[in-house]
């Protein structure tokens, strides 16, 4: 016989009733140890919301915190689900399922870009809380339209949301490079650009050559929005839906 009992990390992560409790009401709980992580995380990165730094905090010992979390790795999922929150009521037509996956992407890459610290937590396994499946929800309902099966579904989500993670994190990587230079981006770009020009061999790189040559580096446009990075994120992301299209065209001959 298979137990479907919940494990206890799916409890803590659905808030599930564990029984009735005697007494006062306990001045500690999963919302307010999950709560504070994500205030020291907002406040001081991913490295500010150590479990010593927690329960300073909340003016507990750090040990007291694992009658509410079983573990680190068990924070981070709880502490990931709660600040991803719950995503936005797509305003897509129904049947326009680009417009709508595009505004559920372009909605998990603001969230990733007000707390860049999500990016840097481990994916230790597929959603499983309330917040992780509500974004799936989403994402799959804007694929209704498409015809695709279960599992080409799961497997949109996945490659999008895969993609607005990898954007977010290299965005943060090159801005973190930029500031050790005292650079804007349109600064390192031509310094870039004049530099592999002198360094890069036609013969040997000819397309590198005649890209680094064509001046594109020199006259790049200015951002359209005040986040420099979203405008290759939005790029990347058309890419992204391209293929998902192709693939939608594909299902659609084939049945």
């Amino acid at each position: 016989m298979v137990d479907d009992t919940p494990p206890d990390e799916l409890v803590r992560l659905w808030r599930l009733p564990t029984g009735p409790r005697l007494g006062r009401p306990a001045g500690l709980d999963v919302d307010r140890v999950v709560r504070t992580a994500v205030e020291l995380a907002d406040r001081d990165g991913l490295p500010g919301a150590t479990l010593p730094k927690i329960a300073e905090r909340l003016g507990v010992t750090p040990m007291s915190l694992y009658r509410h979390i079983g573990s680190k790795e068990e924070l981070f999922v709880l502490m990931a689900d709660a600040a991803t929150g719950s995503p936005p009521d797509l305003s897509a037509p129904q049947d326009d399922w680009r417009t709508a996956l595009r505004e559920w992407a372009v909605a998990l890459w603001s969230v990733h870009r007000r707390r860049p610290w999500l990016t840097q937590l481990p994916i230790s396994g597929p959603p499983s809380g309330p917040g992780a499946i509500g974004w799936m929800d989403a994402g799959l309902r804007a694929l209704r339209p498409t015809g695709l099966d279960a599992g080409a579904k799961v497997g949109v989500v996945m490659v999008v949301s895969g993609y607005v993670r990898q954007a977010d994190l290299l965005a943060q990587q090159l801005e973190q490079g930029r500031r050790t230079t005292g650079l804007d981006e349109a600064q390192t770009n031509r310094h870039y650009a004049r530099y592999m020009a002198r360094l890069v061999d036609p013969e040997r790189y000819p397309d590198a050559a005649e890209l680094f040559g064509s001046g594109l580096f020199e006259s790049a446009p200015p951002p359209s929005t005040p986040d420099p990075s979203r405008d290759d994120f939005e790029f990347g992301l058309e890419v992204v839906l391209d293929g998902v299209a192709a693939t939608v065209a594909r299902a659609a001959a084939g049945a």
